[in-house]
């Protein structure tokens, strides 16, 4: 869901378009597009937001254990990441129409978009990577 309304919100509010004609392709891009949308919500915009003491998180062994006794921690949990997802794709949207409309004004910034982009995301997903072995790694710690 993330993925598609941001190809089509995009598509509308700029001169970017990601949209695909081949349904197939769609969807593996569409897919992909939701989740570097999710990853910048978890790597970025949440810290930033518990930083500036918007948010406050309980620690994690008692999120895990709370988990356990009540099953309906899992699911306001989904639905809290569902919204975070949703302020990361407005924020990457108002990021996408800003960055077109200064590289309208600085034409040499936009030769280099694709290169800048590959490195965005290329740290972004090693950020994602260290944040799911360290999860991993508490959740492991907590079973013993």
């Amino acid at each position: 869901l993330p993925g598609v309304l941001f190809v089509v919100i995009l598509d509308q509010i700029t001169t970017y378009s990601l949209v695909q004609e081949n349904l197939i392709v769609g969807a593996f891009v569409y897919y992909f597009v939701g989740l570097v949308v999710s990853r910048f919500g978890s790597l970025v915009i949440e810290p930033i937001l518990k930083l500036v003491g918007f948010l406050r998180f309980a620690e994690y062994c008692d999120f895990v254990s709370a988990a356990k006794k009540d099953s309906k921690i899992d699911e306001l949990s989904e639905t809290n990441n569902m919204y975070r997802t949703f302020v990361s794709m407005l924020f990457l949207l108002l990021t996408a129409k800003g960055y077109e409309i200064i590289s309208y004004k600085y034409p040499p910034l936009a030769t280099h978009s694709i290169g800048f982009l590959l490195l965005v995301l290329l740290l972004m997903f090693l950020f994602a990577y260290r944040k799911q072995t360290s999860y991993i790694r508490r959740r492991i710690k907590l079973g013993k």
